[in-house]
Parts: structure tokens; sequence; C-alpha cells
């Protein structure tokens, strides 16, 4: 499989996904909201677009679902739980299914809950596994949990099965938000060097040819993977001074989360 990530200029600073097949040329796109930049790109590649994905149902993700659908007659796959809140719903997904793309390419499906109680992330195993985490892991970051989702259920998600996925994987986020959250680690962890390194690296980067990152590099620089770093914790004490001096990992990342949300 290819995959392709598609920046948009839009205020939400989106990203798209088309997962293809060079064998075939049949692909799956992933939260196409700016249409035309897709069905350009999949020109581009002479690839035919049958399958959409939703990674959960927020309209910066399922904007564009009516009119790519028109134009190429794929099918929709979301969480089975977002029926009702995503039209037209194909095939709802479940934790283990498989989505064939073409006669090569497998994505597996993990129900990942916390930003939304129906959201997916889709798992590319091989030789460079790759993480389609739509708003759930950012580079360097977490979603939030403000439409719909809850901080707890993230904090499964990230334990239980994000962070249990091979270093090796890459991983391709909803939207470009590395320079803030990078920012935010920082503001956590000062002393943190490889995050400052990659910070100075991506500052001014085009994020039309985004800096990818790696699980493992994530868990250099991403606040919500370091809930055992003792100046994470010691920091984080200055803002809650009932947290524990030895607190839960699942505190930390609590904590962290609701610290994220007015930062």
């Amino acid at each position: 499989m290819v995959i392709e990530q598609i920046y948009s200029d839009n205020p939400y600073r989106n990203f798209h996904y088309l997962i293809g097949c060079p064998d075939t040329g049949e692909a799956l796109a992933v939260d196409p909201l700016e249409v035309d930049l897709v069905l350009a790109r999949a020109a581009e590649r002479g690839w035919r677009i049958t399958q959409v994905l939703n990674t959960h149902e927020h309209p910066d993700h399922i904007g564009g679902n009516e009119k790519i659908i028109a134009a190429t007659g794929a099918r929709l796959l979301a969480h089975a739980g977002a029926k009702g809140r995503i039209p037209g719903i194909d095939r709802g997904l479940k934790a283990g299914d498989v989505i064939p793309i073409g006669k090569t390419g497998e994505l597996e499906v993990l129900d990942t809950p916390g930003h939304t109680m129906s959201h997916v992330c889709l798992f590319c195993r091989g030789d460079r596994p790759g993480l389609i985490s739509g708003d759930t892991l950012f580079n360097a970051g977490a979603g939030n949990c403000h439409g719909g989702g809850h901080p707890e259920h993230l904090y499964n998600t990230f334990a239980e099965q994000l962070s249990r996925l091979p270093d090796a994987t890459v991983l391709y986020p909803g939207h470009d938000y590395i320079a803030n959250n990078l920012r935010f680690t920082l503001d956590r962890e000062p002393g943190n060097a490889k995050a400052g390194a990659l910070l100075t690296q991506i500052d001014n980067q085009d994020p039309h040819h985004a800096r990818l990152t790696t699980l493992g590099e994530e868990k250099d620089v991403n606040a919500f993977f370091r809930l055992t770093n003792p100046t994470v914790i010691a920091r984080l004490r200055e803002s809650f001074p009932d947290l524990p001096e030895q607190p839960s990992p699942k505190d930390v990342f609590l904590r962290l989360r609701e610290l994220r949300n007015s930062w």
C-alpha cells in the first residue's frame, strides 16, 4: 500500500489521506473534507477511490462525504456506533475488522474512544507500519474530549492500544498541530532536548511536506506518553497541588489533558 498525506490550507489545518494499491489502482480516502484536493491527487496517481472512511463524526471530517461519494460511487465506512451521526454508512466498523484495499493492502481497525466515543484508527502492518490516527493521537499531542468524548477513555486508548504498537509505526494524524503541541511539551518539560530539537526543525515547515514522526519518537516528545517523567510530574503539581508526589500514570494523563484544554 501507498499512503498519501494531503494537507489543506483551511482554518482546521486538516490532513486527508489516500491509501492506494499500486497493483489495482483502488484507493481508500480518509476524512476527505476538501474533496477537490483529494480527487486531484487520486487523478495524479491514476487511482480510483472505491471506499471512503471517516475516523469519527465531527463535521470537519465528514463534511466532504456527499460530494466525494457522488463523484466516485465509493462505499462509506465508519465506526458502527456512529450510525445516526454520520449519514449513509455502508459498513459499520468494529475493533479487529480488516479493510482490504485492492489485492495487496489491508488495514486493521482499532476502536479508539476518547476524542469521541465512536472513533476508529487504522493500523497498517508491514516493514514500515503506519497508524492513521484521526483526532486521537496528534504529532506530540492528544485529542481533546470536548465534542462527545471522555478523557478517561482517551487515557485507556493510549495506555492499552497506542503505546503497545511498534515504535517504528509512522503516525498520520488528522491535523497539523505539531508546533504548538511541542511547545506544550516544552512548557511541561523544559529540558526535553529531543522536543526542542524537533521544534527547531519543524517550526517553519511547509505542512504540504510535513515531517512524519514514529511512535518511538512520540514517546520522547509527546507529554501524553511521558507520564512517569519526574519533571512532568513536578511541574504538574505546581498547577494541581492536590496531585500526589507519586501519582498514577492515569492521574498524570488526566491532569495534562485538563491543563491542555486552557493552555
